[in-house]
């Protein structure tokens, strides 16, 4: 059910994203407590605004009452992923080496499923990755296909 409402919503939202110049990062159907939540999530190059996130949710509220695709109440947000931005392609580690990375893996890699460290390159589907194991600095080579989440990380 909610991966209809995810495809239905990507297409309806694809058309106006274009037409701003703007990226799709992700959409999620979740319940809360009593309620429901479709929340897009959008982002150019240098960060998007409060004014295009509310142009986008108008725009996409539309399309949404025509289509109809969504029986019960929810509540509709479109705003940016924030620091901890989804990693969902492999586009998006490819503009993001040098950068910080939290990786969730399908199965263990060294005896590990989940690693931090700075994206050092993105190279034949396969991400190195430098993190820290004490004082130690390794890289891990982790197949694309090995990847179940990834999001960008914020160093403290």
């Amino acid at each position: 059910m909610s991966s209809k409402i995810i495809e239905i919503t990507t297409e309806l939202v694809h058309p106006i994203l274009e037409e701003k110049n703007l990226e799709l990062v992700d959409i999620e159907y979740v319940k809360e407590g009593k309620n429901w939540f479709l929340r897009v999530y959008i982002d150019k190059e240098g960060g998007i605004d409060i004014v295009e996130c509310g142009e986008v949710s108008e725009q996409l509220s539309e399309k949404l009452d025509k289509a109809d695709p969504i029986k019960e109440a929810y509540f509709l947000e479109v705003s940016s992923p924030g620091v901890e931005k989804p990693l969902k392609t492999l586009d998006d580690f490819k503009k993001n080496i040098g950068n910080n990375v939290f990786v969730k893996l399908y199965e263990k890699i060294d005896g590990e499923k989940t690693y931090e460290g700075i994206l050092q390159n993105v190279e034949n589907d396969t991400l190195s990755i430098e993190y820290k194991i004490k004082t130690r600095k390794k890289i891990v080579e982790i197949p694309y296909d090995k990847v179940a989440k990834a999001r960008l990380a914020v160093l403290f």
